[in-house]
């Protein structure tokens, strides 16, 4: 969850804005993008909702815990809303693309339901709003989202997400994605480029590529594009240091692009493929066009051709039909594989996906019982791995203060793991060398070399 505390916002003549945001890395830079746009039109950010004219929710759909969230929190603004009529309550993103008007009806106090597709026209639905007072509906869903972006609206000048595509085109059988993002448009090498080399400019060390399924960048654009055309294009911007991509789809990723990351010195070694189970049948009744042979290879290639790789995954457990045997062979692809870690969730039916029509026959408290399963496995193999790090050289590019200790420095290295360390100030946005001697299953702890 990022809030609009993150980003620095500027004195203004106009109203403050309460921004929050939940989901995904493409929500996150939703939010960075939009909040760019406010502030160039004079909007204060602040941090507090009782400070706030307008108070704005960019919304998630994946889960229907994700929904309750933030429908919670609308429900919490009635006696604000009742007290200062004139504050504007929206609801924005991916929520508000799939119940449109349906908001409005159980919770009338929100002023502004906003669409994945019109975030580009947000100081305008809140002008809008404003003279006439009456609540908006903007949801098109042939709008094409084309945000100038404002490089300095940011929470880190040394980090940036950058969207190479949106949409999606699978139709995975519980995924609402595809109806509220839309089909898949990719953006031009050439466009991206340049806001790379925008963003270089400005102090950012390291990219990450976001799309809603990375792996078919290029669609639609003229000369057979890929991913790896792209990787391989940035990989020579001089200041550019390091190059993510998320999320992988294992279905469109393939041998090349692998071979592609391991020969590009600027891509992190470091690879985000959802499996979301690890039995056939529950991959087919999931339409995710991939069998678990497949998936094995793909990481054996991958590993073989980058031996420092790490790997993350996301799991569903309770899928209709998901059997003791089905989720005992999700269990073998864990331990085999190893992962990093994993993001590990209970399957919610989600209205107008082709799985909301299959039987439930999962009960909860079975899908509960697999999920703490999976996060009590790769706890285990979290801390195992993290074991043999220590002792070892590390590069990190150093982000800011710990979450968990201000007085300590935190950052990432290429292969995706929190190292927690001691230094001073003048280090963040720095590439540094730490020696780790402490592990837990999330984070790595250790010292800079220059001070042992």
């Amino acid at each position: 969850m990022i809030k609009s505390a993150d980003f620095i916002s500027k004195d203004s003549q106009y109203k403050n804005v309460f921004f929050e945001t939940f989901g995904c890395q493409m929500n996150k830079l939703d939010a960075e993008l939009s909040l760019g746009l406010l502030q160039e039109e004079g909007y204060k950010i602040v941090d507090k909702v009782d400070e706030a004219d307008v108070i704005l929710f960019n919304t998630c759909s994946v889960r229907q815990h994700a929904e309750d969230k933030v429908y919670s929190h609308l429900g919490a603004l009635k006696t604000l809303k009742k007290r200062h009529p004139e504050v504007i309550v929206g609801v924005l993103g991916c929520m508000a693309q799939k119940d449109g008007e349906a908001i409005f009806k159980r919770m009338p106090h929100v002023d502004l339901v906003c669409g994945t597709r019109m975030f580009s026209r947000l100081p305008e639905l809140i002008l809008k709003i404003r003279n006439h007072g009456s609540p908006v509906l903007a949801i098109d869903e042939k709008q094409v989202v084309n945000i100038k972006r404002a490089v300095t609206y940011r929470p880190n000048i040394y980090q940036a997400f950058v969207t190479v595509m949106r949409g999606c085109d699978n139709y995975c059988s519980y995924c609402i994605v595809p109806y509220v993002r839309g089909r898949e448009i990719s953006r031009t090498i050439a466009d991206i480029k340049e806001e790379v080399h925008t963003l270089v400019s400005n102090g950012c060390k390291e990219i990450t590529l976001l799309g809603q399924n990375i792996n078919s960048y290029g669609k639609g654009l003229d000369g057979g594009v890929t991913l790896g055309d792209l990787l391989t294009e940035l990989n020579s911007i001089e200041r550019l240091e390091r190059l993510r991509f998320v999320t992988s789809h294992p279905k469109d990723m393939t041998f090349d692009l692998i071979k592609t990351m391991s020969q590009l010195d600027k891509v992190c070694e470091h690879l985000h493929m959802p499996a979301q189970s690890g039995s056939d049948q529950i991959l087919k009744r999931m339409r995710r066009g991939y069998t678990v042979g497949y998936y094995r290879d793909l990481i054996s290639y991958a590993k073989e051709l980058i031996p420092c790789l790490t790997v993350a995954s996301d799991f569903i457990v309770g899928f209709p039909g998901e059997t003791d045997g089905d989720f005992q062979e999700t269990v073998r692809l864990m331990e085999d594989i190893r992962f990093q870690n994993c993001f590990i969730f209970k399957y919610s039916p989600r209205t107008g996906t082709k799985a909301a029509d299959l039987k439930e026959d999962v009960p909860d408290e079975i899908k509960r019982e697999r999920n703490m399963k999976l996060l009590e496995i790769q706890k285990r193999i979290s801390l195992e791995e993290n074991k043999k790090t220590i002792g070892k050289e590390v590069q990190v590019l150093v982000e800011g203060a710990s979450k968990s200790d201000p007085n300590r420095l935190s950052g990432r290295t290429r292969q995706n793991h929190i190292v927690v360390f001691n230094g001073l100030q003048d280090l963040v946005g720095k590439l540094v060398d730490v020696v780790i001697h402490e592990v837990t299953d999330l984070t790595l702890f250790g010292k800079l070399t220059n001070c042992l």
